[in-house]
């Protein structure tokens, strides 16, 4: 029953049929490109700026009430959006989002992984984590694809009134999630700062939890953060409009066949992990400056690839993290994963007027080499982790 509400939650939260539309909605009440813009950095600095702090408020407190209270909050902003459609109300929206992105990050994967160990089936989490990833992919293609009737039928409203109540769904779900844990001491201020400070202490000072930090923030924000230039590479490569969705959606078949291959990878030792990162960069790079629509056949396999090592590192990361700081420790790497992403919408915002966009993707590309040869580098740290078969 676990795995099934995790699953049931991951869907959930990424069936949201506004996503597909929202532009749609700042353009319509008169947005300019340069306040829509704004609008996204004042999402990931809110979400940037919570994500430590509500990582340790899941350790000291609940993570199940963190995974209830996020959803609630970007319902709300939602909502907000639909009746009081304005700049700062869209504002306050995405700040809303933001803090909702916060409060899950961590918590989710410090639950999924406790309470699996709890089981005896931390063995588990890659596959369980991948197919997770997975289900949401398919519910966020779901409510892509079901956002065109509703929308003819019901325009904002409709949409809005869709997406609000996927979020409340979404946090009764996370209320029937079991969380067993014991917190001493109560969830007063102090300790509070002492789980703050011991998760930010282990995640600089233990080799091994810095170097899985580290790998999962590189290897998940590079290629999240070229996702969202794929439909401007497939323009450029001579696709047609009413095509551009199809070689979207060939792309998103990737990651989520990737996420539900994790379970094979959890099998990876250092090398061949290091070697999937390495020979998927590769692909991604001759993808994208192929010029030509066969190429996305390529940047599927290799979102699937990225996406599986993602999964992975993850896992390698839980493995690793002792104490009472599991999600402040995973929100560490969320920090990273965002300050990273953002590094990659300014250089690729820095080189467009210069190069292609085959040629941006395939320059952005170029840390996952330096990456693979940091992932296939086993330190000394490392060694107190049980070798995986093929190590």
């Amino acid at each position: 029953m676990l795995v099934a509400k995790l699953y049931a939650y991951a869907l959930l939260s990424e069936f949201i049929l506004i996503y597909p539309v929202y532009a749609l909605l700042f353009d319509d009440a008169g947005l300019s490109v340069a306040e829509t813009s704004s609008l996204f950095v004042i999402w990931s600095v809110t979400g940037m700026v919570l994500e430590i702090p509500s990582g340790a408020w899941a350790d000291a407190v609940s993570r199940r009430l963190l995974l209830c209270l996020g959803p609630l909050l970007a319902g709300l902003g939602y909502a907000l959006w639909i009746l009081y459609p304005s700049y700062w109300v869209f504002a306050l929206g995405f700040v809303l989002w933001g803090a909702q992105g916060a409060l899950v990050s961590g918590a989710y994967e410090a639950l999924s992984y406790e309470e699996l160990e709890r089981l005896g089936r931390q063995d588990r989490y890659v596959t369980v984590m991948g197919r997770a990833t997975s289900i949401g992919l398919v519910g966020a293609a779901s409510a892509m694809g079901l956002a065109v009737p509703v929308f003819a039928a019901g325009s904002y409203l409709a949409v809005g009134a869709a997406s609000v109540l996927a979020c409340v769904l979404c946090a009764v779900m996370a209320l029937a999630l079991p969380e067993h844990r014991t917190r001493g001491g109560g969830a007063d201020g102090g300790r509070y700062w002492a789980i703050l400070r011991a998760g930010v202490e282990q995640a600089r000072t233990d080799r091994g939890v810095l170097h899985a930090v580290l790998l999962l923030a590189f290897v998940t924000a590079i290629w999240g953060a070229l996702e969202e230039y794929v439909p401007f590479l497939a323009a450029e490569a001579g696709a047609a409009k009413a095509a551009i969705p199809l070689l979207v959606l060939l792309v998103w078949l990737g990651a989520t066949a990737g996420g539900l291959l994790s379970g094979v990878a959890a099998r990876f030792g250092f090398r061949r992990f290091a070697l999937t990162i390495a020979l998927a960069a590769l692909a991604m790079a001759a993808g994208a400056i192929s010029g030509h629509v066969a190429g996305f056949a390529l940047i599927a396999v290799a979102f699937g690839a990225f996406q599986l090592a993602g999964v992975v590192a993850d896992a390698r990361l839980q493995e690793r993290i002792t104490g009472e700081s599991r999600a402040t420790v995973t929100s560490v790497a969320g920090l990273g994963d965002g300050l990273l992403t953002v590094a990659v919408y300014t250089s690729y915002g820095a080189m467009s007027p210069y190069v292609s966009h085959g040629t941006t993707f395939a320059l952005l590309i170029l840390p996952y080499a330096l990456i693979a040869l940091f992932a296939a580098r086993r330190s000394p740290a490392d060694t107190s982790t049980p070798p995986r078969p093929g190590q």
